[in-house]
């Protein structure tokens, strides 16, 4: 992965609102959540939110689909995985240690939705 990705990707992050948006979609999973959920399980006025999630997909880390009057968000797990690939890339100074499976996700759905 590029580092100007890395960084993109990083700084969207960098944020309280962002970064708790980013966990409950990992969580959701692949078919992800409409925005209107998302807002009420983070208590974030749905303006304040469309402006948060449009920085996770400028950087790549979500996606969005419209679904009739509904807008459902969903994190790219391909994207999430680069990164972390990329942060433990040298862990260890590379000495055998063990790395969390970055591939793995949650199949349940924790966020009610």
């Amino acid at each position: 992965m590029e580092t100007k990705i890395i960084v993109r990707a990083l700084a969207a992050i960098a944020h309280e609102s962002r970064l708790e948006a980013y966990r409950y979609l990992v969580q959701a999973g692949p078919a992800g959540l409409p925005a209107g959920r998302l807002s009420e399980l983070l208590k974030v006025p749905p303006s304040s939110l469309s402006f948060h999630l449009k920085e996770l997909v400028n950087a790549g880390l979500l996606s969005s689909r419209q679904e009739g009057r509904f807008v459902y968000y969903a994190a790219e797990y391909k994207a999430m995985n680069s990164l972390l690939a990329y942060l433990t890339e040298n862990c260890c100074g590379g000495n055998p240690c063990s790395p969390v499976n970055v591939d793995a996700c949650a199949g349940t759905d924790k966020t009610g939705g």
